[in-house]
């Protein structure tokens, strides 16, 4: 049931005691994501040696999806070799439902941001019952 991000940059940094971490906390059920994809050494090479679950594509790239079609090319680009890797993609700072459509488009897995819920007291959130957003 737990998360851990950790930052493409400070992975790449040192990959084999990343690698040991998250070896050692798998063993106790934990899971990763590689947070601010894309906007680090941009090398995929090192990606077969960090064994994460997740890559969390940047923000950066999000908020430019309607006036950049080079962020929609690195998205989309990064999802496939998610895929490819048998991993799934985070999108990071998604504000907003017409951005929801266009990562569904492009076959990002899951979205993080006040387009999908807007912050609340987790008591508040509980009360109201599940979403289906």
């Amino acid at each position: 049931k737990l998360c851990f991000e950790i930052t493409e940059t400070s992975a790449v940094r040192d990959l084999a005691r990343a690698q040991a971490l998250i070896t050692r906390m798998r063993g106790l059920g934990c899971r990763f994501a590689l947070d601010d994809f894309g906007t680090g050494f941009c090398s995929f090479n090192y990606l077969r040696m960090l064994d994460v679950d997740y890559f969390k594509i940047d923000g950066s790239f999000v908020r430019e999806l309607s006036t950049s079609p080079l962020s929609t090319a690195v998205v989309r680009s990064i999802t496939d070799i998610a895929h490819v890797l048998q991993k799934a993609t985070i999108a990071e700072h998604t504000e907003d439902e017409a951005v929801c459509v266009t990562l569904r488009a492009l076959g990002v897995d899951y979205a993080q941001g006040f387009g999908v819920h807007r912050p609340e007291p987790i008591d508040s959130y509980f009360a109201s019952g599940p979403t289906t957003t």
